[in-house]
């Protein structure tokens, strides 16, 4: 019997004592709520595979460790869950660690278990031995090697508390052989002492949330900056009900979108190094700041010299270690953005401010994100049309590069949980797994991946995973046969000198459907709305292979350096 036909088996999860490792890890993560975990098995957790076969936990096979630990990751930022991945030692647990230091960036609740090597050939070179604790310790907000089987309860159930807790992240357990076959001797201590780690959540100072409600309601100015603090802490609709009742221009960073609805006429859209004019525009003009749950990257401030001059700055975040770590804060607020939101909601005025929202009006008028659908597709009416197709419902995945930032443009967010993208680290490859991890937590939806040729080279291999599970997960490749970010780049700065960003590409569809997977292939703007409209309502996963003008740029662009209002705007219609 294969493990797909063991669904609805329950195990015994009363006691350890006699129980082998590998059974404790299944016990475990049962009482963990676990019931998917994304992976790939190796010699040193076959223990860990034989427990289980017999399992209501479903385990997916992914083609790469690297693709399974994007899947959790993707499973994990859609559905609010601690994502699980499963690896063994050596090379399966370092090809986790790009997947790992995208999680830890973005703060996304992650557990990745490895296999390790015996206990007593641990330092002695031998096969498939990695020091995967040291490896991985820069790339997670902690992690053990577990060297005694009666601590194997303990510290799985530390992992998960820490994984999730506080600012989330990524917790990483190594885990040798010869202690998934010992058997517990003892039961496990669940005492959760663990000395130095006091995460912070809840509510914030009471004199501190008052003293920046009043700072709000005497602003001339104000703009809330929006990270994705509010969308991990559940807060999008406390953030919505503050900025409906203050009348606060509201923008987000890449991270943020979707905590707050873009077709609100409050909406500045994303802010930065591609953001609106009128969002950056409005930070530098604006006289008081109120950052929720971003980290003030440099991405979003340019020259922090001339970030938000005129600006008091309110700082809301869960990690104390992040206030006034890259800007000096006026009023700093430690604690869960959405219980501070909700506290604060109370002191806030309504105030009407006509001067400041008329001059954001005459921004939006002048400066809107805009392209000319004339010549050969533009990567911008793809995304475009796909937003109105959906009626901005989807949940949209992305890999890094230009079609990246048209995606957080042109998409129009309207809910949290939707963008699945790699921020922090700029992980290409991304897309991909992101979107089948994501499809597999919510299997009802439409999920879409928008990707660039590079970024979808790059872990295309995992569409198998999408077929043989039948996920009907769709995949968009804008393909300009370029690297696209690093040729604008080269463009712009270095004379047009491409060096090595000519990026030719195979013929997709074919190997789509080598793969199992449905595809199309579009040269003409005349096939783009049949060829997307096929696309949403096919049964299974679709790969749409679009040829998009080559030498399409991002704009706006605030080059590195600059202050957040020194915009290239590039031309609009």
């Amino acid at each position: 019997m294969t493990q797909e036909q063991q669904g609805g088996q329950s195990a015994d999860t009363s006691g350890f004592i006699g129980h082998t490792g590998a059974k404790i890890f299944h016990q475990m993560l049962l009482e963990e709520g676990v019931d998917i975990i994304f992976g790939y098995p190796g010699g040193s957790v076959l223990p860990i595979f034989d427990e289980l076969y017999d399992t209501p936990i479903q385990f997916i096979l992914t083609r790469h460790e690297q693709g399974a630990c994007h899947m959790a990751d993707g499973y994990a930022r859609s559905t609010g869950k601690t994502g699980v991945v499963l690896a063994t030692s050596g090379p399966g647990a370092t090809n986790l660690v790009t997947g790992l230091a995208t999680a830890m960036m973005d703060s996304i609740p992650m557990v990745a278990f490895t296999g390790q090597v015996k206990s007593h050939l641990i330092g002695n070179d031998a096969f498939q031995e990695a020091d995967t604790t040291g490896i991985t310790r820069p790339v997670c907000k902690h992690n053990y090697l577990c060297k005694d089987v009666n601590d194997l309860g303990r510290i799985i159930k530390e992992a998960f508390h820490i994984a999730s807790s506080g600012r989330p992240g990524p917790v990483l357990v190594d885990i040798p052989v010869d202690i998934t076959v010992a058997k517990a001797e003892k039961e496990p201590d669940f005492s959760m002492s663990l000395p130095g780690y006091k995460p912070r959540g809840g509510r914030g100072n009471e004199r501190q949330v008052k003293l920046a409600c009043e700072a709000i309601n005497n602003a001339e100015r104000p703009v809330l900056y929006v990270g994705g603090g509010v969308i991990l802490s559940n807060g999008s609709e406390a953030l919505r009900a503050i900025a409906q009742k203050g009348k606060l221009p509201t923008t987000t960073t890449l991270l943020g979108l979707g905590a707050f609805d873009e077709t609100d006429p409050l909406s500045l859209k994303m802010l930065g190094m591609h953001g609106t004019a009128y969002a950056n525009h409005a930070v530098q003009q604006s006289d008081c700041l109120v950052s929720v749950g971003a980290r003030f990257d440099d991405r979003v401030t340019g020259d922090l010299t001339k970030f938000a001059p005129k600006a008091k700055i309110i700082h809301i975040d869960i990690d104390p270690a992040s206030i006034s770590k890259t800007v000096s804060v006026d009023i700093p607020l430690v604690g869960d953005a959405k219980c501070i939101l909700e506290q604060m909601l109370p002191y806030i005025e309504t105030k009407e401010r006509p001067q400041w929202h008329g001059q954001i009006d005459e921004w939006k008028k002048k400066y809107p994100l805009a392209y000319k659908a004339e010549g050969n597709i533009k990567p911008q009416e793809v995304i475009d049309q796909l937003g109105k197709m959906t009626d901005h419902d989807a949940i949209i995945a992305t890999g890094v590069g230009q079609h990246q930032m048209w995606a957080a443009q042109f998409y129009g967010w309207t809910k949290p949980r939707q963008i699945q993208t790699s921020g922090g680290l700029g992980t290409m490859g991304y897309g991909v797994p992101a979107a089948i991890g994501a499809q597999f937590g919510n299997p009802d939806k439409l999920v879409v991946d928008i990707d660039g040729d590079g970024s979808f080279s790059m872990t295309m291999v995992e569409i198998i995973t999408a077929v043989r599970y039948d996920m009907p997960t769709k995949f968009i490749v804008l393909d300009n046969d370029y690297l696209g970010m690093v040729r604008q780049w080269q463009e712009m700065f270095y004379s047009r000198r491409y060096s090595g960003v000519a990026h030719p590409c195979p013929e997709f569809t074919m190997i789509a459907r080598g793969y199992g997977a449905q595809a199309a292939k579009i040269t003409d703007r005349s096939e783009l709305a049949d060829g997307l409209n096929e696309m949403i309502n096919s049964d299974g996963p679709y790969v749409l292979h679009v040829c998009v003008e080559q030498e399409e740029n991002v704009f706006p662009m605030v080059a590195a350096g600059k202050a957040l209002d020194d915009m290239v705007m590039g031309e609009l219609i």
